[in-house]
């Protein structure tokens, strides 16, 4: 703290305060007042000696006697050069501004209000901050006050002095005649006497309208625009308020049929010669004034008619997101359409350009005033409402009667979501409907052709309430919103289409997809419980081949205990996948699961647990094993602490799945088995293997460097290559089995990579410089994981290995 604040704020207030919570305090102003460039370290202190200062030893008055003012006379004013310098000004308020929003350069909200004050030398204006605007409520219009502890600054703009209130400065209303001082007169001029001849005029009018507020530019900068339109007994004029200004329909709660008086409006004359008013540093003040009544009358919807100039009052039924469109000039815009309803029917209302981004949603009430009504085939009434820049429409307004609401009411409460299991009662396509659930699992993307030859994308998701499961059909944009099982939404327009088993729904370009929190989503059962619900449980060794056709769902809970590099391989249709095989195991054994494409990509680790849900079950063929696939439809979700309590750790796993055996004891089909053993009379004979990256099939071996495929007749630049060491194992009792070591493992035994082997045969021209390094595998001492499966051709069983522990001499 510095020397010269504490001597002079906080030694007076110490017995208070703690100087931790003064400097707490000072932090706080400084953040409240950043936007005040008069604002010194002195004023903050100031701020909370004043607070923290019991009221009790705080003389304070907000009226002094006329003789008790001191003040410099306006015209003797001079510019304040230091930040602690002020003096007190007084004069007669002769006009007040609204509060205007502004911006920082860091993009913080303030506010400040202009007050201009008279004597009889002269005028000057005072600019409130945000921190004095509150001082604000202690004057109005003709009071004569005194600012206390205002800087003076000259304007840059105007090049006149004006005066800003430090965080310090205080208000006082001076009591008496001052009949030296100018005299404040406020003239209201009707609507049909305003002429061009006048600046400034004071009306007091009804607002008729309040069209939504517009968006510019001008010369490179974003503006804004509102035009309130305007009435009294004489006639109407539009009121226009402009960027900042635009804030204050909001900040004062400005409606249709509210009565104002507005001070300072500037007369402005079009080039048509019709009048209008603009605020500039005006006041607005909404208040109860003597005017006739008017009210916008309502049209209701089923009684609507082709025409313009509308009024409209209905609650939204049914609103659609945002679409974009390219204008015949080449610029970008924007519509949105939503559908209103009171008890004699509804009508799509379509908004455009800066319209869109109103904040409607579902169950709001909507008054628009001033649509055009025109005839829509493609509607149920026959009829469609537009807005343009001159619509007002109003969010949930305040100025409808209780028996509207009552009606509006009674039509939000039949709009609540229906559940999933109603879903099937359904027995027609396209009927609309809205579903709130979760994510149960989400498939891949599909494309598709059209008949046009355009191309278009669609997925599936699967979504539950806990009172059933639907299947989603996503078209379109909707097809690309990333989903994560478990999240909740609300699904609105909605159309039915019936499967062959059961009720779907299309969420296509007119459907909304919302994301809930938890907050919103709390009538929904947890995942876990729609989880329970939907999923069987089973353990790896309850896993068989019908599966696949069983009602209901399998989940498996288990740890991975290996884990293979991901491949890419080339589809028949020449699009790129991409597969992975991970081994998982439980109390019960282990199972291969076979991971394709996006699920192959996820980042694993040995060890780890993991919930595979609706995972297919295929038996293979080659290993004669049951193994699980990934389709569309699984999901590979990490599993909670409780469901994983009961599961063995890694290592437990690892000695219940890795059983010791020697060669004698093996049968065929045993997998997982740990065996130890010499190599012996590993081949040389086709070590590497040369490979189409489009079939797959054995090529021509190196000669030159150009390459066919004769399978599938594909040029190639560069082949695939596959190791493979055959060889035999001796065990400690003598007894042997073949075993070959394919790619990685081989790699690993050698000491070498493909690529590298691969460049050492192309520089060498010739295959025999990996004879030695073949022949020095002989001898050598391995322990492996491996599977046993039965070779036909030579009618012996082998071993293919999966990893391998360790290796020596």
């Amino acid at each position: 703290m510095d020397d010269e604040i504490r001597k002079k704020f906080y030694e007076e207030i110490k017995d208070f305060i703690s100087e931790e919570k003064f400097e707490e305090r000072m932090e706080f102003h400084r953040k409240e007042n950043e936007n005040n460039p008069f604002m010194t370290e002195e004023d903050l202190a100031e701020l909370v000696y004043n607070e923290t200062v019991p009221d009790t030893e705080k003389e304070e008055s907000d009226d002094y006697e006329d003789e008790e003012y001191t003040r410099t006379k306006i015209a003797d004013l001079a510019e304040t050069d230091r930040s602690d310098q002020t003096t007190a000004i007084s004069g007669r308020v002769m006009s007040i501004s609204n509060p205007k929003v502004f911006k920082n350069s860091r993009g913080k909200e303030g506010q400040l209000a202009n007050v201009e004050i008279a004597d009889d030398t002269g005028s000057i204006r005072a600019t409130f901050w945000s921190i004095n605007i509150k001082l604000m409520k202690r004057f109005n219009e003709g009071d004569v006050i005194q600012i206390n502890n205002v800087g003076i600054k000259r304007s840059d703009y105007s090049g006149k002095l004006e005066a800003s209130l430090r965080s310090n400065s205080t208000v006082n209303v001076l009591k008496g005649d001052f009949p030296e001082f100018p005299v404040y007169e406020e003239e209201i001029t009707k609507i049909g006497d305003i002429d061009v001849s006048d600046e400034e005029v004071n009306v007091i009018a009804r607002i008729t309208r309040i069209p939504t507020v517009r968006t510019y530019e001008k010369n490179g900068k974003d503006g804004k625009v509102a035009s309130l339109e305007l009435r009294d007994d004489t006639g109407e004029i539009s009121y226009t308020l402009w960027n900042n200004n635009v804030y204050l329909i909001k900040t004062l709660g400005l409606e249709d049929e509210d009565t104002v008086k507005i001070l300072k409006a500037q007369v402005r004359e079009g080039r048509d010669g019709e009048l209008s008013l603009s605020h500039w540093d005006g006041r607005i003040i909404k208040g109860d004034y003597d005017l006739p009544d008017f009210s916008n009358p309502i049209t209701k919807i089923g009684e609507v008619q082709e025409g313009d100039d509308v009024n409209l009052l209905g609650v939204v039924t049914k609103i659609q997101d945002i679409k974009t469109f390219t204008r015949n000039d080449g610029s970008d815009g924007k519509l949105r359409s939503f559908e209103i309803g009171d008890e004699t029917g509804s009508i799509r209302v379509t908004l455009w350009g800066d319209d869109t981004d109103l904040p409607i949603n579902k169950g709001d009430i909507v008054k628009i005033i001033g649509a055009k009504i025109r005839f829509d085939d493609y509607t149920k009434s026959g009829y469609s409402a537009n807005t343009n820049w001159t619509t007002q429409i109003s969010i949930n307004p305040d100025n409808i009667s209780e028996d509207e609401r009552l009606i509006f009411d009674e039509i939000i409460q039949q709009m609540h979501p229906i559940s999933i299991s109603d879903l099937q009662e359904f027995d027609e396509d396209g009927e609309e409907v809205d579903v709130m659930g979760r994510i149960v699992s989400v498939f891949d993307i599909n494309e598709f052709q059209r008949d046009d030859g355009t191309v278009g994308i669609v997925r599936s998701v699967d979504f539950s309430d806990g009172t059933g499961e639907v299947r989603l059909a996503l078209w379109g944009e909707k097809a690309d919103y990333e989903f994560t099982p478990g999240e909740a939404y609300l699904i609105e327009n909605a159309r039915t289409k019936m499967g062959m088993h059961a009720v779907e729904l299309n969420v296509g370009s007119t459907s909304r997809i919302i994301k809930l929190s938890e907050e919103d989503a709390y009538a929904l059962p947890s995942f876990e419980i729609i989880e329970e619900m939907l999923y069987t449980t089973k353990s790896i060794d309850e896993i068989d081949e019908d599966d696949e056709y069983e009602e209901g769902k399998t989940r498996i809970i288990a740890r991975i205990i290996d884990i293979n590099e991901p491949r890419e391989f080339e589809r028949q249709d020449g699009r790129k996948g991409v597969v992975r095989n991970i081994e998982i195991a439980d109390l019960t054994g282990s199972i291969k699961v076979v991971l394709w494409d996006s699920n192959a990509m996820l980042d694993f680790e040995i060890g780890e647990a993991i919930k595979i849900e609706n995972p297919r079950v295929v038996y293979n063929d080659n290993d004669n094993r049951i193994e699980l696939q990934t389709n569309r439809a699984t999901s590979i979700l990490v599993p909670s602490e409780s469901e994983i309590e009961n599961l063995p750790s890694f290592e437990e796993l690892e000695e219940m799945i890795y059983q010791s055996r020697t060669i004698g004891t093996l049968e065929e089909n045993d997998s997982n088995i740990r065996i130890s053993g010499t190599i012996r009379d590993p081949s040389n004979n086709r070590v590497l293997i040369t490979k189409c990256p489009h079939c797959n099939n054995t090529i021509e071996e190196f000669g030159e460097d150009e390459y066919v495929c004769d399978y599938c007749g594909e040029e190639i630049d560069e082949p695939k290559h596959l190791l493979m060491i055959p060889a035999r194992l001796e065990d400690e009792d003598g007894e042997e089995i073949s075993i070959t070591f394919f790619n990685k493992l081989a790699e690993e035994l050698l000491g070498m990579t493909i690529d590298e082997i691969v460049d050492v045969i192309r520089e060498s021209d010739d295959f025999g410089v990996l004879e030695g390094k073949i022949e020095d595998l002989n001898g050598l001492n391995v322990e492996v994981i491996a599977n046993v499966n039965f070779d036909e051709y030579n009618e012996e069983m082998r071993l293919s290995p999966k990893k391998i522990l360790s290796k020596y001499y």
